[in-house]
């Protein structure tokens, strides 16, 4: 990718950036009002390993998070959510408004999105997702992606799985967070019964 489409992306996204700053009261939407930590726990600001950290998602990362989901698009959809189309003609305005989404329900305490990015942060190579769940025996729902192999030979799925497996078991208040897609099947886990709220 050439300097001058890079300079026109960045142009773009802090053009973006601004006018969905103004604007996010209105994309956040209600939720359970069951919190999903404990009102003292404190989150996690980041997760650093000798190879890669993992940090809040904000709206400042989008240049890059939009390079690295439209990058790993094939392997996103074969090897993570093989039953979506994501991210299949996202636009970096759309890119933007999810990541603002993702910043704000943070800072909410309803979700948490984690970048990967390598220790520089040079590259976005990664996001964890760590979300509450209704469904029936789990308190979490963990989801995670990659840029595939021949992209970055830091980490891949499996990998930064275990990483983040540790990380919940030693720094989370989850009782039983799931991966689903890996420790339920997608059908298994579309079959779960819903608690009531």
């Amino acid at each position: 990718m050439t300097t001058n489409r890079w300079n026109r992306q960045g142009k773009t996204a802090r053009r973006l950036i601004l006018a969905l700053l103004i604007t996010i009261p209105a994309i956040v939407a209600a939720q359970s009002p069951h919190p999903f930590v404990p009102v003292d726990f404190d989150v996690p600001e980041k997760l650093e390993t000798d190879k890669f950290r993992l940090r809040m998602l904000a709206v400042s990362d989008v240049v890059k998070d939009y390079d690295a989901v439209i990058s790993s698009g094939d392997h996103i959809q074969q090897n993570v959510w093989p039953w979506s189309s994501w991210p299949t003609d996202l636009t970096l305005e759309q890119n933007l408004i999810d990541l603002g989404w993702h910043h704000k329900e943070f800072q909410r305490r309803r979700s948490f999105a984690y970048t990967v990015v390598e220790l520089d942060e040079s590259r976005v190579i990664g996001c964890v997702y760590i979300e509450p769940t209704r469904k029936k025996g789990y308190d979490a729902e963990v989801y995670l992606w990659t840029r595939p192999p021949d992209q970055t030979d830091l980490i891949d799925e499996a990998a930064l799985r275990g990483v983040v497996r540790a990380w919940l078991g030693d720094d989370w208040p989850f009782e039983s967070p799931v991966f689903p897609g890996t420790d339920i099947s997608w059908d298994d886990w579309k079959e779960l019964a819903e608690l009531k709220r």
